[in-house]
């Protein structure tokens, strides 16, 4: 697809980082704060996403199988080890195609850049200490019958020690499975308070279980500084190897598998590398340091543009608290539902939302056109001002649902369908989402609806059944975003 310079994405930002020119490229904002990609067209933005994905597995993989050539890890358990982790996540719904930050695309990148960044200078590997990283950088998020997105440590060494082919794969490779469980527990986030307490705990007894670490203190500092240098890895593999389209991405995964309200989004992010930057200084500046020019700037750019698009935030909620900037909910009309620019507008914000929650994306278009369909936007300090956000949907009929759902009153036409509502980042938690539901369920009240459903995440549900007399239809792991209804 071939681009004019005025539909570039980025526009380019020079900064000094350690004496050294670094390219920052920062994704545009909004006059009104929200990260926007330019004048790219985003269904070209999510199909260029869509295709990485499906070629991630693939071109980690053989990176993978290159390092571990390199590295000197040839017997044949270590690819057999790659391939039963690839294969087993995928059997279980968590390859690319899972929408969740922890899937077999995060278990590779971690293992790639472990291997790739471990000649860093502040802590020192051995031949068989890359054993060690190789398999604990493989199965650090080794849950694949999780029912929730964030692995849990505990069920992550049940597996690990019950597996009968990985235990083999352990035994061909001559490594300590001891050794391996303390490196994982060492990836424990935050590692902090009862987490880390809980986690040293279990670490204490991995060593005494070792004949290798039993009594060793030299090799149990050692084994620990392996494991702070795969925290590291973990918490920096997917910024390195992606740009600021790909942060933003992998932040939503992440608060969408742990249902996180979306304000949280720019705040828990700028924290979690303030965090990092600050605590593990040394480490992630020799990490980096060996990496490629690339990679530091990928890495450079996200935390850069993550702190600016909250900046951003900060300042839409702070006019929003002393009424410079008013939220409108506003009912389209046939005439403005055929403007190209109101299309366009809500087109951008529709590509925002978490791909679970993008409906119709090949008749979006139409569907906003159609008569059938409830249309409400949010608009800025006028019904005529821009649009932050919208609430779309229509006959339960018009849609093609997840297969588990099986709804009593499909077929009757007595049922709306709200789609999730869209805000541009930014907006959250200023009233404006509960405004356009509102506004939504008056609408299709005025239509003689008798039911509406939509998807929301199960604790929000839980709320709506005392509220609303919500029913919750059918429940969905790990995501928890779940299918409900209510009465209008």
């Amino acid at each position: 697809m071939n681009l004019s310079h005025a539909e570039k994405t980025y526009h380019h930002l020079y900064s000094w980082y350690d004496g050294s020119c670094v390219l920052l490229h920062v994704m545009q904002l909004h006059d009104y704060g929200a990260p926007e990609m330019g004048k790219f067209k985003s269904s070209y933005i999510n199909d260029t996403i869509k295709m990485q994905q499906t070629a991630s597995t693939y071109k980690l993989k053989k990176a993978i199988l290159d390092m571990i050539d390199k590295r000197n890890l040839t017997d044949k358990c270590y690819s057999e080890m790659l391939n039963y982790t690839i294969d087993l996540f995928e059997s279980q719904g968590l390859g690319t195609d899972y929408y969740g930050y922890h899937n077999i695309t995060h278990e590779l990148e971690v293992t790639y850049i472990s291997l790739l960044a471990m000649h860093q200078d502040v802590v020192h590997f051995t031949e068989e200490d890359t054993k060690y990283l190789y398999a604990a950088a493989l199965f650090h998020d080794f849950d694949p019958f999780k029912i929730i997105d964030k692995p849990h440590e505990e069920s992550i060494l049940k597996f690990i020690s019950t597996d009968r082919k990985l235990h083999r794969m352990i035994d061909d490779a001559g490594i300590d499975i001891e050794i391996i469980k303390i490196l994982i527990l060492r990836t424990t986030y935050p590692w902090a308070g009862a987490l880390k307490e809980n986690a040293m705990e279990q670490i204490q007894e991995c060593f005494e279980r070792s004949d290798r670490t039993r009594g060793n203190t030299e090799l149990q500092n050692h084994i620990m500084d392996m494991g702070r240098y795969l925290s590291v890895i973990d918490r920096t593999s997917g910024y390195v190897l992606g740009d600021f389209i790909k942060a933003i991405k992998m932040a939503k995964m992440n608060a969408h598998a742990l249902a996180w309200n979306p304000t949280l989004i720019m705040r828990r992010s700028v924290v979690y590398f303030e965090e990092l930057l600050n605590e593990e200084a040394v480490l992630l500046k020799a990490v980096l340091s060996v990496l490629s020019k690339d990679m530091r700037k990928n890495f450079y750019d996200t935390v850069l543009s993550f702190m600016k698009a909250r900046q951003e935030e900060i300042s839409i909620q702070a006019d929003h608290t002393y009424e410079n900037l008013k939220l409108i909910p506003t009912i389209e009309t046939a005439s403005t539902r055929d403007d190209s620019e109101v299309i366009n507008a809500l087109s951008e914000i529709f590509f925002e939302l978490p791909t679970p929650l993008q409906f119709g994306e090949e008749a979006f278009e139409s569907m906003i056109r159609d008569p059938q369909m409830l249309l409400t936007t949010l608009r800025i300090n006028s019904r005529g001002g821009k649009i932050v956000g919208y609430a779309k949907g229509g006959p339960l009929e018009k849609y093609n649902l997840r297969e588990e759902i099986t709804d009593e009153n499909y077929g009757r036409s007595n049922t709306v369908f709200l789609e999730p509502i869209g805000l541009r980042i930014g907006y959250w938690g200023l009233g404006g989402g509960s405004a356009l539901r509102n506004m939504f369920i008056m609408q299709a009240s005025s239509r003689k609806y008798k039911y509406m459903t939509s998807f929301a995440l199960r604790d929000v549900i839980s709320t709506r059944i005392t509220k609303e007399n919500a029913e919750s239809v059918t429940k969905f792991d790990p995501e928890r975003w779940d299918y409900y209804r209510i009465s209008i």
